[in-house]
């Protein structure tokens, strides 16, 4: 259940997610065991102090939907000084023209949102004045598996030819996996979501296109409503916000 701003108990909201992933985990496929799910703590709009306290409960990675929040965020002082090992994910939509502004963000561990061929090779281009190491950008394609309009991605049919762009062009960046967002209030007593259907049928189609095995391609979907099932059907990766953090207010 979402909690109130008033209500909000950080840790053991944590708590609480972490035990569902572990109980979604022995569900799986005993094909699906091979890996643990990642927790992305989604705290967009949320002020910094919530997340150092989920931080200092030993969460590390975090994501954001803005670009401009994230920027202040990870530049802030008590994060900087208290969030020493944070990883940040962008989950939100990057246009080419803010590349720069997302790069330049201290800690930044992952693009989840990476749907053309042209921001792909902006960042590929960008990203070695902005690094501190000889370390590749960690990204993930998003797929719009609903072909809904409102949301952003590239279409399932064209995954395959952007894997093999990123693949063959983009030395500076290393392809993480892909990322779908699934059908808001989506009825489970309908049978599994087509979404985390079609996303797992594009992750096996680069797979036999490529030759990859597909345990080196994550699979990023799931959040607070839907992330139990999602492990269920095989997420490595699942974004969780508002069953930590409470309710978001909208973003003016």
């Amino acid at each position: 259940m979402l909690r109130r701003m008033a209500d909000i108990d950080v840790k053991l909201g944590l708590r609480t997610i972490l035990e569902k992933i572990e109980t979604a985990i022995k569900k799986r496929a005993p094909e699906l065991q091979y890996s643990k799910p990642q927790l992305v703590a989604v705290s967009k709009t949320k002020p910094t102090n919530l997340i150092i306290e989920a931080y200092e409960e030993g969460q590390r990675h975090f994501g954001e939907n803005y670009i401009q929040e994230l920027i202040e965020k990870a530049n802030s002082a008590d994060i900087l000084e208290k969030c020493k090992d944070i990883k940040w994910h962008f989950i939100g939509p990057v246009q080419t023209n803010k590349v720069n502004k997302i790069l330049s963000v201290p800690k930044l561990y992952m693009i989840e949102t990476v749907h053309s061929k042209k921001l792909a090779t902006a960042l590929n281009q960008k990203w070695p004045e902005f690094r501190k190491d000889d370390g590749k950008l960690r990204i993930m394609l998003q797929v719009n598996t609903s072909g809904e309009d409102a949301k952003s991605g590239i279409d399932p049919d064209e995954v395959v030819d952007l894997t093999r762009h990123v693949n063959d062009n983009c030395n500076n960046l290393e392809l993480d996996g892909i990322m779908t967002i699934g059908q808001f209030g989506y009825n489970l007593e309908e049978g599994p979501n087509p979404d985390f259907i079609r996303l797992k049928k594009c992750r096996d189609e680069i797979c036999e296109s490529l030759g990859w095995d597909i345990k080196n391609v994550n699979l990023s979907m799931g959040m607070s409503d839907d992330f139990e099932h999602a492990i269920e059907m095989g997420s490595t990766n699942v974004r969780v916000g508002s069953s930590i953090f409470g309710y978001r207010p909208k973003k003016n």
